[in-house]
């Protein structure tokens, strides 16, 4: 076994000059690798993917097959659920490690920790003297799958579970029966859109802002919220504005709005639907011929459905003309995919993602509480 291919000698070559390369590797490489393509990933990489998806979806279904290499091209945080969620002999692989997640980042396991200790002090976590992975007595923490490993088991440690865009209200609705608050973790936006939607009012919302004394929150505050939310967003999704909404209504008469629900909660109040990656497929798919979309989501895949569906009569576009891509997501390359294909070609695995056992063990259990939900 030689050293390892040098990245840079990759990173050198014109995107087309690696279709052939990695076409070649998978083809040696058999049933003992899959390639797993998020949804954002640009095209390039995408045409790749043996399986595309959400990151929940696509860890599930990678764990569920024979193969010994997962390769994500997605984000850190999802090649690490990939782990959490794999057989132990499968190994993940991100080809770039650079490849991150701005949400993620902004909930980081010491602050959530500081966090938990100031409610805990404010007498909104219980006594405190509960067994390890039941819930407490005022507050369960639930976090969305666009969270780090730490904080899903830091979640599943404290009787609460992972949610997914889709199944966020059934993880809320779960928690309120068992709890009278939530800390929600990291997406402000989506607990909001998802808080409101249930009839709670935005009075009865809390922001904690991990970089102020106490969140930024008097005990008064924190004892009247039904809902604590972590001041955390999508870089992607923060962008689209109402004023965007209200261009589609102005020039596109008749188009409808469809977002996501990492989007602001003024925007997903002027839109017709909110919905998930997934959900906005099949709205789209569903929808008849002649109909037109304005999306409110990441820009490769909003150009991709419109190239799907325009043979089909309908119309796509972006809800915001400035094109909103994930920078951390564009970083997946065809340079890293091929890299890391032909390392393991040569018996060698690059940019191994591996979890804890404590970590795992507790993310786990967030992930698997998840299938508790009724959506």
């Amino acid at each position: 076994m030689g050293a390892v291919c040098s990245l840079d000698n990759y990173l050198a070559q014109p995107d087309h000059t690696m279709d052939a390369r990695i076409a070649a590797a998978r083809a040696k490489l058999g049933k003992d690798a899959v390639i797993l393509g998020h949804h954002y990933q640009r095209d390039e990489v995408i045409r790749f993917a043996d399986y595309t998806g959400d990151s929940y979806k696509l860890s599930k279904v990678a764990s569920e097959t024979s193969a010994k290499y997962m390769l994500f091209c997605g984000v850190h945080f999802m090649a690490e659920t990939a782990e959490v969620l794999a057989q132990p002999w499968q190994q993940v692989i991100l080809p770039d490690l650079n490849a991150g997640c701005s949400m993620a980042d902004m909930a980081e396991i010491g602050q959530v920790e500081d966090c938990w200790d100031a409610l805990e002090r404010a007498g909104l976590t219980g006594t405190g003297d509960q067994e390890p992975g039941t819930s407490p007595a005022g507050l369960i923490p639930l976090t969305y799958m666009n969270s780090a490993a730490a904080i899903k088991a830091f979640c599943g440690e404290r009787g609460g579970l992972v949610c997914t865009s889709s199944n966020a209200r059934g993880a809320f609705e779960w928690a309120f029966a068992r709890a009278e608050k939530i800390l929600f973790l990291p997406d402000q936006h989506l607990g909001r859109n998802t808080a409101f939607a249930m009839g709670i009012p935005l009075s009865e919302m809390a922001v904690w802002d991990p970089y102020m004394i106490n969140g930024g929150l008097t005990a008064e505050r924190l004892r009247s919220a039904k809902v604590i939310l972590w001041k955390g967003h999508c870089s992607v999704h923060q962008r689209f504005l109402p004023e965007h909404v209200d261009r589609v209504r102005r020039e596109e008469p008749g188009m409808q709005v469809i977002v996501h629900p990492e989007c602001r909660w003024e925007v997903c109040q002027k839109a017709d639907a909110i919905g998930s990656t997934e959900r906005i497929i099949k709205v789209i798919e569903d929808a008849p011929s002649g109909a037109s979309f304005a999306v409110g989501t990441e820009i490769h895949l909003v150009n991709r459905l419109a190239k799907r569906f325009a043979p089909l009569g309908k119309r796509i576009i972006t809800l915001d003309d400035a094109g909103c891509l994930c920078t951390t997501m564009y970083r997946i390359s065809p340079q890293h995919l091929a890299w890391a294909l032909e390392n393991l070609v040569e018996g060698r695995v690059v940019n191994r993602i591996q979890v804890d056992d404590d970590v795992k063990q507790w993310a786990r259990v967030a992930l698997d509480r998840m299938l508790e939900i009724k959506v």
